[in-house]
Formats: C-alpha cells, structure tokens, sequence
C-alpha cells in the first residue's frame, strides 16, 4: 500500500482558485462518500480549510490514482481540471508521507506554529472514520502526524510565542495584569480584530463592553461574548471600567484623548489601564503613553512583537523538521513491514505447495516405506525449502527497507506471479 496527497494550497493557488474548491463542513459527508464510491482510492480522506484542499489516498498502486483523483476534485468542484494543473501538486509514497506529517504539524501553514490546523486535520480524520472511508494505512498514517504533531508542539518553541496581533494584545495584556479572569476589556468598534480579540480574551476570563458608532452592531458583538453594548457618543463614561482598551474603528480623529483616560485613571483611584490602538489612522491619542498607569501600543508595536516571534518560531523549524523526519521515518518503516509481510508469506507458501505435491508424488512410487521413513522424507523436504529461502528471503527483508526496497518486493512478487495465489 502506498499513500498519495493531491491537492492545493496558500503556497501554490491564489484565493480565488482556493474558494472554488473549498467544501463546506455540511457537504463533506456527501462529497467523501461520492469520493470513495469512486473507486479511485481503497482508502480515502478529505481535508478542506480556507488554506488549502487536500485529498489522501492509499492504494496499492498509488502512482496511477492521482490523475484520477485530481480529476475528480475538479469536477466535483465543476472546474476545468486543465485551470488547476498549474495549482495542484500529487505527491506520493516518502513526498506524501513527509507533506501529511508537516502539515499536522503546521510547518506547512501560512503561519509556522498555528494550532488550528492540527484540529483541523483531526476532523478530517474523523469524519473519513465515521464515513467508513478510512483503512488501516490511513488510521495509521493519521495517528503517526497527530503523535508527531505533539512531539513538535511538547519539544519545540514553534508555537510559543503568540503571533497574530489579536494573541500579541492578549499577551501584552497578561505582562501587565497576570491573570486575567475578572478583567473587563473594552472594544471600541465591532469589526474583525475586535472579535477576534474579544475571542482570545474571553477564553481568558475577561468580560466585554463593545463601544460602536452603530449601535446594533455593537449589541450584535456584545451578545456574542455575554458583553454590554453602548454607543460611541457614551464612550466616556465607562473608560473607568475597563482594564483593557482596544480600539479599532475607521474614525479619522481620535476617539479617546489623553484627558479622557486621565479622568478615568483619577476614577480608577490609578488603577493601570492597557490599551491597544490596532487602528489607522489611530483612535488614541498617543500623548496617552505619557500619563503614569496608562501603558499604550499601537500597531506598530504589536507589529514588531508579532515580527519577532514569528523569527523565534523560524529558528525552531529546523528542530520540529528533525522529529518530523524521524517520525515519518518510523511510519514508512511500517509502511514497507505492511507491503512485505504478505509476499513473505506468499512466497513460502508457494515454495511449500510445491514441495508437499513433489514429496506426495515420491512417496506414491514407493512402495513399502515405513512410517518412519515417511516422516524422514518429509521432512527433508522441508529442511531444503527452508535452505532455499533462507538467503532470499533475508535479502529481501533489508533490501525493502532501502529507497527502492519496493522495487524488489514487486519484483519477487511478479517473478513467482504471487498475485495469483
């Protein structure tokens, strides 16, 4: 059995293409049930993400199947398989292997070190077992990049140090708090950044007040968090309560000035207040930095953070490459005991077959053989098949473990026509 990867992603398609291929979760059932009536794959499994389509397959003759898979992927998508040949890459056999396990372990991510794809890849994995879709290979191969995928995340720093500016602004705000739980943050606006902000604070135990200049849309974030929702114009009035302050709206003058969060400090008896301006132009006013408990950062400066880690996260590559290396190396070790066992097998059976018909046709002419001459016969005919086999099938044991060791399992597979028994 071999394992094949066809697919797409971030590094060699555009969004546009991407979106087209994209499955949404309620038609992946459907989809990976239509793939393997299909018939192109013994096994199957299907990974959709905003960054990349894949499909993983195994099959005895894995060479043969990716045309047909990525044929499949486009039609299934109704786009002409010719406009993805420039996009799709086919990977088979040691590729494949190696790619799934980078991919589990986010090395092949948009951002190195990101957990959501793990989950991701996970989910597949599970839908493909529930679906009935996944074999032996493929439920090994997915345990070997899941357990690979830990080791890299437990041994290195790769995914240490936050880096998206929403994870930065959470951790700038855990230097200056600590423990978060029991903080209040306030949004100002209700856009993207602010609910993904909002996202990593409430897992942090923070409450949410969401300030917006439409109002609904303010309730609509609020609601989503358990928060209060206020309009713009009543902003100054809650400044006192908030911990936290981040801001992100498209205001073309600054929306909180620097005697403002002076007021709200004299309010908050100087208690320290965080606050993160993510906007451009910016919404603070940055003579804020200059009042004592007040500790501002615009985007600029979480840019920086972020920029510095993803070098930290850079320098871990090399080592979350070497367990990667050596993992995948275990799972094609079992990979090639998989492929060889049975022509092992085979191969004996076929030598002892014919050494059970040649020793029954012997005994046959010959009359007057007592039992025990007849056990002796017996078993030279056995002691020669294994002389015979020894040497062969020692040889082949290493020789499949080398690059090409397939190459010689096949090769005593068509000698002796093994298939055939």
């Amino acid at each position: 059995m071999k394992i094949v990867i066809v697919g797409l992603s971030h590094k060699t398609a555009p969004v546009a293409i991407r979106e087209r291929l994209a499955f949404v979760n309620e038609e992946l059932p459907r989809m990976l049930q239509e793939l393997h009536a299909a018939s192109i794959a013994q096994e199957v499994a299907l990974l959709s993400t905003c960054n990349r389509v894949e499909i993983y397959g195994a099959d005895r003759h894995a060479e043969q199947i990716g045309q047909n898979l990525a044929t499949w992927l486009a039609e299934a998508r109704g786009i002409d398989p010719k406009l993805l040949e420039a996009h799709l890459y086919c990977l088979n056999a040691h590729d494949a292997v190696r790619h799934g396990f980078r991919v589990a372990a986010s090395l092949d991510s948009l951002v190195v070190g990101e957990a959501q794809i793990l989950g991701q890849m996970k989910q597949a994995y599970q839908l493909a077992n529930e679906t009935g879709t996944l074999g032996p290979v493929l439920d090994k191969f997915f345990q070997h990049a899941f357990h690979a995928a830990k080791q890299v995340r437990n041994e290195t720093g790769i995914a240490r140090n936050p880096v998206s500016i929403a994870s930065a602004a959470v951790s700038l705000a855990q230097r200056i708090f600590g423990d978060l739980r029991g903080c209040r943050c306030l949004l100002i606006g209700a856009g993207e950044m602010c609910e993904l902000a909002a996202r990593h604070l409430v897992t942090q135990g923070v409450s949410i007040l969401v300030a917006n200049r439409t109002l609904s849309r303010a309730v609509a974030l609020a609601e989503n968090f358990g928060g209060v929702a206020f309009g713009l114009h009543e902003i100054e009035h809650h400044l006192d309560k908030a911990d936290i302050i981040l801001s992100s709206t498209g205001a073309t003058a600054h929306v909180v000035t620097a005697p403002m969060i002076r007021a709200a400090l004299k309010k908050r008896r100087q208690r320290p207040q965080f606050l993160i301006d993510i906007a451009v132009p910016r919404d603070l006013d940055p003579t804020i930095a200059d009042l004592d408990n007040a500790y501002l950062y615009d985007i600029d400066d979480l840019t920086r953070i972020v920029d510095n880690n993803l070098k930290d996260r850079g320098r871990e590559v090399h080592a979350a490459e070497g367990i990667l290396i050596q993992r995948s190396d275990d799972f094609l070790r079992w990979l090639e005991t998989l492929e060889l066992t049975p022509v092992l097998t085979a191969l004996r059976a076929r030598f002892e077959a014919v050494r059970d018909q040649e020793v029954a046709k012997a005994v046959a002419g010959w009359s007057g053989l007592t039992p025990e001459e007849h056990k002796r016969v017996e078993q030279l005919g056995r002691l020669l098949v294994n002389k015979l086999l020894h040497t062969p099938l020692s040889r082949l044991k290493i020789l499949a473990a080398e690059p090409d060791g397939a190459l010689y399992v096949d090769a005593v597979r068509q000698l002796f026509q093994l298939d055939e028994t």
